[in-house]
C-alpha cells in the first residue's frame, strides 16, 4: 500500500521570483513564513544541510547578459547571510546540488554555459564542463546548461540543457563529478548524452534508494509540462517515461521517499504533490498571480 503523501510532516522551501524572497510551506501547501525577504535579482535554485542547519541558494543576478549571478547561504533563523560565490564568478546560476559527505556544491551556470562545483565554503572553484563560449555562442539556447543531479555513488553528475522553448532540441547529458587529468572542461573524453529531443527539460534529482533520475519539463504537452523519470540501475538511462503532467512551466523538484512523494514548482506559482510514480497528483497551493516559483526543497524537519 502506498504512503499518503498528503502527510504534513517536514518543510518545504519554495524561491519566488515575483517576490524575490524565500517561502515555507507545510506539505499540505499552507504557506507558514517568509524566510527571507530581499534575495535580491532572480532567485532560482535551492539546497538544505539539513546537520548544519542552513540553506544555499542561487541568484542569477539581475540581468542575464551581466555575468552578475551568485551563491549564497543563511542560516535556518535567517540569520548570518553569507556570499560563497561572488558576483563575477557565476553567469547566471540555476540548480543547485549539495555532496554534504564530501562537502561540495554543483550547479548549472545557464547563460555561463557551464557546469561548475566547489567546497560548500565557496573554495576550490571549478569548471566541470563548458557547453559554449562566447556571445554567439550564449544566444543558443542549446548550449544553456541549467537542471542539475549529482550520483556521488558512481561518481557521476547529470544535467540538463534546455534548448528552445519547445524546440524539441533538449538533452540530458552525463559526466564524472571529476575533470580528467589534462581533460579541456570544453571538449571532455567522458561527455555523454543520455537523453535527447526532449521539449524542454529543467530540474533533476536522483532517487537513490531506487536508482531513478527523475526531471521537470516546462515545455508544451503532451511531452511538457511534466514530471518524468528513468533508470539508471546499470548505469544506462532506460525505462524512460513521463509520470504526470499537466503543470504551468514546471521548474522545481524536490522529492521525499520516506513519504512517496514528489513535489513540483511551477511559473505560475503552483505548488504540485504525487506519490512518486506520479498518481494522484494534487495542486497543494497555486491560483494566484502574486508568485512564480523557481526551486523547491524539502526539509524532513522543521526550521525551529
Amino acid at each position: 500500500m502506498k504512503n499518503d503523501h498528503s502527510s504534513n510532516q517536514g518543510i518545504l522551501l519554495v524561491l519566488d521570483v515575483t517576490t524575490s524572497s524565500m517561502l515555507a510551506f507545510n506539505p499540505d501547501g499552507t504557506f507558514i513564513k517568509t524566510v527571507l525577504a530581499g534575495c535580491g535579482g532572480t532567485p532560482d535554485g535551492i539546497a538544505i544541510d539539513a546537520a548544519n542547519r542552513q540553506i544555499y541558494w542561487t541568484n542569477m543576478g539581475e540581468h542575464w547578459d551581466q555575468n552578475d549571478g551568485f551563491i549564497e547561504r543563511i542560516d535556518f533563523d535567517g540569520s548570518n547571510r553569507t556570499v560563497i560565490v561572488p558576483k563575477g564568478a557565476t553567469f547566471t546560476p540555476k540548480q543547485l546540488q549539495l555532496d554534504l559527505d564530501n562537502r561540495l556544491m554543483y550547479w548549472c551556470d545557464r547563460e555561463g554555459m557551464k557546469v561548475m562545483k566547489c567546497g560548500m565554503d565557496g573554495s576550490g572553484l571549478t569548471t566541470l564542463v563548458i557547453s559554449g563560449q562566447g556571445i554567439e555562442d550564449r544566444m543558443d539556447e542549446n548550449n544553456h546548461c541549467v537542471g542539475i543531479a549529482v550520483d556521488v555513488k558512481r561518481g557521476q553528475v547529470y544535467w540538463s540543457q534546455k534548448g528552445a522553448p519547445n524546440g524539441g532540441t533538449g538533452r540530458i547529458l552525463r559526466t564524472g563529478t571529476d575533470l580528467p587529468a589534462g581533460a579541456d572542461p570544453a571538449n571532455r573524453p567522458d561527455l555523454e548524452v543520455v537523453i535527447a529531443n526532449l521539449p524542454e527539460p529543467i530540474d533533476l534529482d536522483i532517487l537513490h534508494e531506487t536508482a531513478e533520475l527523475f526531471w521537470t519539463d516546462r515545455g508544451d504537452p503532451p511531452k511538457g509540462n511534466t514530471l518524468n523519470s528513468a533508470s539508471i540501475k546499470e548505469g544506462d538511462l532506460t525505462e524512460t517515461k513521463i509520470l504526470t503532467g499537466g503543470f504551468n512551466e514546471a521548474i522545481g523538484l524536490a522529492l521525499d521517499v520516506k513519504h512517496d512523494r514528489a513535489f513540483v514548482a511551477d511559473l505560475a506559482g503552483n505548488i504540485y504533490s504525487s506519490h512518486l510514480d506520479g498518481t494522484d497528483k494534487r495542486k497543494i497551493f497555486g491560483g494566484s498571480e502574486k508568485h512564480m516559483f523557481t526551486g523547491i526543497a524539502y526539509l524532513a524537519d522543521g526550521l525551529e
